[in-house]
């Protein structure tokens, strides 16, 4: 019978790898190891666990059903091991080490040129790692503990997966080219824009499902055109000659040609809480708290941070 010492976190790691990369070459060059030491380590694991863990051929490697269920357990036990080597590096500075970080598409490129330096001279100590992602990806990776924290846009289903802290509040605005009827008006309605041709984003932004939730709620219709960023959005408002909805955040930058007609909702406006969030039982969270404290401390103007509960400064 198997025991836990005849089973190593080298091992797991090796058998995650090829789990994600589909091959045992690609998961060898991934773990600086030549590819028959990798194969070597996951047969010895297949007989030690009695199960066949890959279906491999000339063409290709899959996981079987088996497979499937230990390398979702593998991923849990290394989450815990890195978490216990981050524990004891918090038991000497919290501040200090590598902090990988991530942000989504529609607040990475506003916010993080300021805030970062910010960061920087703040916790000198810190080795900031930072990653631009999509939502999904960036809480993959939190909860199999590739990503530490994620500044993201909350909404009830994640404020149910995650730990976080309140940075900003991001109002909606309407951004719609020159002379457009919405021109006229000093604050928009929702009802303004019953029956106006919006462009949005394309699927997996969650500034996407936002906003087509509005529109659809309100009678808008989408433009046959999905936009990969907000940069893309603002443009097309000029060649399309329909509107879009934005972040307040990113409107200076968008809008520093002064090219778009901008008009606020009026209150209460549709908007999104912007959050630093990061996995239940994260060993640094008291100090991703403190964190969270610079960041609103540091966000960009325009937009008024909420208040948030006092964090111990880092020793």
């Amino acid at each position: 019978m198997a025991s836990l010492n005849d089973i190593s976190l080298r091992q797991l790691e090796y058998l995650v790898a090829v789990a994600d990369l589909l091959g045992f070459r690609r998961a060898a060059e991934h773990c600086h190891v030549s590819q028959p030491a990798l194969s070597a380590q996951i047969q010895h694991l297949e007989a030690v666990l009695g199960v066949k863990l890959f279906e491999r051929d000339s063409r290709r490697v899959m996981l079987t059903p088996a497979g499937t269920e230990l390398v979702a357990r593998a991923r849990r036990v290394l989450t815990e091991a890195g978490d216990i080597l981050k524990a004891a590096e918090r038991m000497g500075d919290p501040f200090a080490g590598p902090l990988h970080l991530g942000a989504i598409p529609t607040v990475a490129p506003y916010v993080l040129p300021e805030v970062v330096p910010v960061l920087v001279k703040r916790y000198p100590k810190l080795q900031l790692r930072l990653r631009e992602e999509k939502t999904a990806l960036l809480m993959r990776d939190m909860d199999e503990g590739r990503l530490d924290a994620a500044l993201l846009a909350l909404d009830e289903e994640l404020g149910r997966a995650v730990e976080h802290e309140v940075i900003a509040e991001d109002p909606f605005v309407v951004a719609a080219p020159p002379g457009h009827p919405l021109e006229r008006k000093k604050q928009v309605h929702l009802r303004d824009l019953d029956d106006e041709n919006v462009l949005l984003l394309e699927d997996g932004h969650c500034f996407r499902s936002q906003t087509l939730a509005l529109c659809t709620r309100v009678g808008a219709h989408e433009v046959d055109f999905r936009a990969t960023s907000l940069t893309t959005l603002a443009q097309m408002v000029m060649g399309a000659g329909s509107i879009t909805l934005l972040p307040q955040l990113a409107v200076s930058m968008e809008n520093r040609q002064g090219q778009l007609v901008v008009r606020p909702f009026a209150p209460p406006g549709p908007g999104r809480t912007l959050v630093l969030a990061w996995r239940p039982g994260h060993p640094r969270a008291e100090a991703l708290r403190t964190i969270a404290g610079t960041l609103r401390s540091a966000w960009p103007g325009g937009i008024r941070p909420p208040r948030s509960r006092a964090a111990p400064s880092p020793g």
